[in-house]
């Protein structure tokens, strides 16, 4: 299936995007796929990215060519972006606390054009699942909060890491927690017409 990217006015893309991409993260559960490949690496991360967007972006899965922002906040120039992220790649995952920092510091990096907190929650499910055996429950966090927590994130990780300790499960099998923790995180991107329940 091609992008949609040309095919359907901007009116109407955000919701195509949201639903192509909640039934792609369903998918990625389904058929065990969100297990696979080295958990906190970027190929991984990638390969996520590139499962959500496909039939969305031509670039699912790439690393971005050009410089971006989010408010006064300018994420890790394309010129080093290799660097920055075999960097973030190698960082040590061992503990929760660790496993928070490597998600901050790929988040400060932010590798693709779009997409890249979505696909980034995922990884950081799939890497506490490999190493801690949780995941986070997004549907007990807060939007507000989270926002807030991660716009402070490269000051200091102190206050995400509280939030998302608090919201652990250790129900790494729940469809209906992925489902919900689906919802709830595309909901902190603004993406929230419709529940994944009703897709499936």
């Amino acid at each position: 299936m091609p992008n949609i990217l040309t095919a359907i006015d901007s009116g109407k893309f955000a919701h195509k995007e949201e639903r192509i991409s909640k039934c792609k993260a369903l998918e990625l559960f389904d058929t065990g796929e969100i297990d696979k490949g080295e958990p906190g690496s970027f190929s991984s991360l990638a390969h996520i990215h590139e499962k959500l967007f496909e039939d969305i972006y031509d670039f699912a899965g790439k690393m971005r060519t050009e410089d971006i922002s989010k408010g006064d906040f300018r994420f890790a120039s394309a010129l080093y972006l290799e660097e920055s992220v075999s960097e973030v790649e190698a960082l040590s995952q061992s503990t929760f606390d660790e496993i928070i920092k490597k998600y901050v510091e790929m988040n400060i990096v932010h590798p693709f054009r779009e997409g890249n907190g979505r696909s980034m929650r995922l990884w950081l499910d799939q890497i506490l699942k490999a190493e801690l055996g949780l995941v986070v429950d997004c549907d007990r966090v807060s939007k507000d909060d989270y926002l807030h927590a991660m716009e402070h994130s490269p000051i200091s990780e102190v206050e995400i890491s509280c939030l998302l300790k608090e919201s652990l499960t250790g129900k790494i099998d729940d469809r209906d927690v992925y489902m919900d923790g689906i919802d709830a995180s595309f909901a902190f991107e603004g993406y929230n017409t419709f529940k994944t329940k009703e897709l499936d």
